[in-house]
């Protein structure tokens, strides 16, 4: 057998990122910018109020106090999006709305809160300091300006700082396209009917939410029978337009193990046994002109898991440019469970908070790989060492996350929450 390591390690050293496109702006949240982008335009664009209240000179309101106000007649409104020049006379006021263009010759904005609001003759009751209230052009930004550099994935505060910057297509790694695909004459979808000797495909739709979190795109969701020919034919079909595709079933020394006859000496395909439980029969390689990756995974739902967060999960961020790395952690063994010695194993785990604020560690469910509940419950796979045949209470752990840490720490701190 190999360690994990050494298959990651042979996974990832044939994965390059997608190509790149252009596209829309809005298009390409949760992608990865394959160059630096520069603002289009100063921002803001033009002087411009922060506030509701009056533009004036400050001059005109030397030594108005709340004691003492100085009264300026209106000489009209200038609301946000006018596009009228305007000019500021001495002696006088524009009363102007948030957002609104300052008038030429005004050097302040005094609040509605520092007046008595008189939409015609208002008092004003402080001399304003220079520039107040007023937000002047560029500040923010100037016109070529380095807005988001390359390498940075675009969420919804990229969209606002883009789009404000004049920027409507930028160009980013493309979608990882990606097909699941389960194997075995005895699955059938859900919904449908279930004879004897028949089970429902769960690692199909949990393979595509575990991609959909990942940040890939599941374009194709389908099933291989026990039939070479047909498996073949799908499999070589779907390389056509996939960036990554992922069975699983099919790839142990059964006789009706046919994804692993029908691939073997295809493309850089190798089936390896590794030092992992659950998950030791694996495969990988990638395959067609297009190069693409293919994950052949154990059919056991536990094992699914176990391969996708160890094995393609890293692979499909390096697809898509990303650099996150695993969800991992630490956390202290409050309740110790056995493990397979010889092998890394990964263990489902329930997360508590310790006393110190550190995270503490529970079993969730049996070791069986075929177990599907604990799959519903657990927040965490513990990672014990391949010399280990014990996790004792107390020993420190490590730990790949099976949610967003956020999402985890969130519901930890309303349970220390209720408690208290």
């Amino acid at each position: 057998m190999i360690t994990v390591e050494e298959h990651r390690d042979a996974v990832l050293g044939q994965i390059s990122p997608v190509a790149a496109v252009t596209l829309p702006v809005g298009r390409a949240v949760g992608l990865v910018t394959t160059t630096d982008v520069l603002s289009r335009a100063d921002l803001p664009r033009f002087d411009n109020s922060s506030m509701d209240g009056y533009a004036v000179r400050r001059a005109d309101l030397e030594g108005a106090t709340a004691e003492t106000p100085v009264l300026l007649p209106v000489t009209g409104d200038i609301a946000a999006g006018d596009q009228q020049a305007h000019e500021l006379v001495e002696g006088q006021a524009w009363r102007i709305m948030t957002g609104a263009p300052v008038p030429a010759g005004a050097d302040a904005v005094v609040r509605l809160e520092d007046t008595d609001s008189h939409p015609h003759e208002p008092q004003f009751r402080v001399h304003p300091t220079p520039g107040q209230h007023i937000r002047r052009a560029g500040e923010d930004m100037h016109e070529g300006d380095l807005v988001v550099p390359a390498g940075s994935r675009v969420g919804a505060g990229q969209v606002a700082a883009l789009i404000s910057a004049g920027v409507a297509e930028i160009e980013v790694v493309g979608p990882v396209r990606v097909v699941v695909l389960s194997t075995g004459d005895e699955l059938v979808p859900a919904g449908s009917p279930v004879g004897p000797g028949q089970i429902i495909d769960s690692n199909g739709p949990m393979l595509a939410a575990l991609v959909q979190d990942a940040g890939g795109y599941v374009v194709h969701v389908g099933h291989l029978p026990d039939d070479e020919g047909a498996t073949k034919k799908e499999i070589h079909r779907q390389l056509a337009h996939a960036d990554l595709v992922i069975t699983t079933g099919g790839v142990s020394k059964g006789a009706f193990d046919i994804v692993k006859k029908v691939l073997t000496g295809a493309g850089s395909m190798t089936f390896e046994e590794v030092a992992m439980q659950p998950g030791k029969p694996q495969g990988f390689g990638v395959l067609g002109h297009r190069r693409v990756p293919v994950f052949t995974l154990p059919g056991n739902p536990v094992s699914t898991l176990v391969s996708f967060e160890v094995f393609v999960r890293p692979a499909l961020q390096r697809l898509a440019g990303r650099a996150e790395g695993a969800r991992g952690a630490r956390g202290l063994v409050r309740e110790g469970w056995s493990s397979s010695k010889g092998r890394q194993t990964y263990t489902r785990v329930h997360l508590h908070r310790d006393p110190t604020g550190a995270y503490a560690v529970t079993p969730a469910g049996g070791p069986g790989s075929h177990l599907v509940h604990p799959l519903a419950t657990a927040d965490a796979l513990a990672v014990s060492a391949a010399e280990t045949s014990e996790v004792e209470a107390g020993a420190e752990v490590e730990l790949l996350l099976l949610r967003p840490r956020s999402e985890i720490d969130a519901r930890l701190d309303s349970e220390d929450e209720d408690e208290r």
